[in-house]
């Protein structure tokens, strides 16, 4: 088992501290169809903004040029660096919180294109896919398009983008939410602080049930483990902090390792690439 640095004792922490919260970022304003098959629109926000729970009839790309943001769905929550793109089905409700100052891009499909994908998704963007993303005209419906020939560079773009998307590595960083109301509070307990590493029956106490009671409903509720849980909550959190450039020491600290080799091998093991791979690329 990995080398962990234990914090002493174990204390729920509070919420992340949302400044301001926002409704949907005006979809209505930029529906595809089959004339503009694929819709682009971007909005600069600040950090610890939260875009309301909303859900529309197409599926999305969300990603951002810079900074880091959090999307979330009733069945779990995605980190999503710069170097990634979430695939959100359509009629999924979905909230998103800036973690970070953001140029946040979002690009909308016919629900006709695109993958047949069920459940989010998070992409490694190739240089074509970003092109192709930031390529396409961002005009509200009710303007003109600042490229006259928008509509119809949509439909030429569309099947390759498509295509990109197919051929993009998915990349398993997903955390899954649980409907329990004691297990949910305990999870959102542990992505609020990751790198506090109490025990489960420490965890459990705190929400008035036993160490054997939570242990049984993390495999009935979720398939899986409370470490193998934990494991994805840890990578969660320490995704962004490597998008930005910190020290792979520094969030093996920050993640409760006590070792960066523990840390490494943890991260390997998970992702199948090394931290240094989610880190931003110098000189390019």
């Amino acid at each position: 088992m990995p080398s962990l640095a234990r914090a002493p004792r174990f204390a729920a922490a509070p919420p992340p501290a949302v400044t301001h919260s926002v409704g949907p970022l005006t979809p209505h304003l930029y529906v595809p169809d089959a004339v503009r098959p694929l819709r682009a629109k971007e909005h600069f926000l600040s950090g610890d903004t939260q875009v309301e729970l909303h859900a529309h009839p197409w599926p999305q790309l969300t990603f951002s040029t810079r900074g880091v943001i959090r999307l979330s769905t009733a069945d779990g929550t995605w980190i999503v660096p710069p170097s990634r793109a979430l695939w959100v089905p359509a009629d999924v409700p979905h909230s998103t919180t800036l973690v970070e100052d953001a140029e946040l891009r979002t690009v909308y499909l016919h629900r006709w294109l695109g993958p047949d994908w069920t459940r989010c998704e998070v992409l490694e963007i190739s240089p074509l896919l970003r092109a192709l993303m930031l390529s396409l005209d961002t005009t509200p419906d009710g303007r003109p398009p600042a490229d006259p020939e928008a509509a119809q560079r949509e439909r030429w773009i569309a099947p390759l983008l498509v295509n990109e998307l197919e051929r993009a590595t998915q990349i398993r960083v997903d955390v899954p939410l649980p409907q329990d109301k004691r297990l949910r509070q305990l999870c959102e307990a542990m992505l609020n602080n990751p790198a506090d590493r109490a025990t489960l029956a420490e965890r459990a106490a705190a929400i008035g049930a036993s160490e054997r009671t939570v242990a049984r409903l993390f495999r009935s509720h979720m398939g899986m483990s409370w470490q193998q849980w934990r494991q994805q909550a840890v990578l969660a959190h320490a995704l962004p902090l490597l998008a930005r450039g910190m020290a792979v020491s520094q969030v093996a600290s920050a993640s409760g390792y006590a070792t960066d080799s523990a840390f490494c091998a943890m991260f390997k093991q998970a992702t199948g690439k090394s931290p240094t791979a989610f880190q931003p690329r110098r000189g390019r």
